[in-house]
């Protein structure tokens, strides 16, 4: 019986053709995350805030999973043990590839939340600065996104099955946002095997045992494959 926490970036996402953050033409070069992704810019402009999000809502509905997200599916189906998939990306791909056991640390695409009480449902394609909260009626929804300054979510059940975890792979991650970027570091204290699936070196291949560079539909499904043999 292993136990497998996997931590997935935008990069994995990237050849379903959901942009990435980070690289030259990332979302971040053509947005100020200032008025976008934090509490302020959404208190200063909400209207600016719900289109972007109705954006990228409308890009992931009109993408698809990837072989690396299916291969992910496919281990967790098979392999005689836990596996965890712990994604800082907002898109919906790992549960329409056929994953259960996925914790959305960054928040979802397709989650509405209400600002007043906190209720969570399923968002509508397009989500409006009217659109009242089913529990309370409070209308001022919000996307249910982490943003900057915020608490990611679900972090005390991520650091147990980190604890806990023998191995931990990180796919397509830059290594640069907190405390995602934590995660390996912590596994290898544990004592877990460590492995790197990316593009290119990031700041995680330095706690990395294992590291395997290229398109994560090519690195993902051949590293799954080597696991279940």
């Amino acid at each position: 019986m292993s136990r497998i926490v996997i931590l997935t970036g935008a990069g994995i996402s990237a050849e379903s053709g959901l942009g990435t953050f980070r690289d030259k033409d990332g979302l971040w070069t053509k947005y100020d995350l200032n008025e976008v992704a934090t509490p302020e810019g959404f208190a200063r402009n909400p209207q600016l805030v719900t289109d972007f999000y109705n954006a990228r809502r409308a890009n992931c509905l009109g993408a698809e999973p990837n072989a690396a997200h299916y291969a992910l599916a496919r281990l967790e189906a098979a392999l005689p043990g836990e596996v965890l998939i712990v994604t800082q990306n907002v898109d919906d791909l790992h549960h329409r590839a056929g994953s259960k056991n996925v914790i959305q640390m960054h928040g979802a695409l397709m989650s509405a939340l209400c600002s007043a009480c906190d209720h969570r449902w399923p968002a509508p394609a397009v989500m409006h600065l009217t659109d009242t909260c089913p529990a309370c009626g409070h209308p001022r929804t919000r996307p249910d996104i982490v943003w900057f300054g915020e608490i990611p979510y679900h972090m005390e059940a991520i650091a147990e099955a980190v604890e806990a975890c023998e191995i931990f792979a990180a796919i397509g991650t830059s290594g640069q946002v907190y405390p995602a970027a934590g995660l390996a570091a912590e596994a290898r204290r544990n004592g877990a095997d460590c492995v790197e699936l990316n593009l290119e070196p990031s700041e995680i291949s330095r706690v990395s045992q294992t590291r395997r560079y290229g398109p994560a539909s090519e690195v993902v499904p051949d590293w799954v494959a080597t696991l279940l043999g």
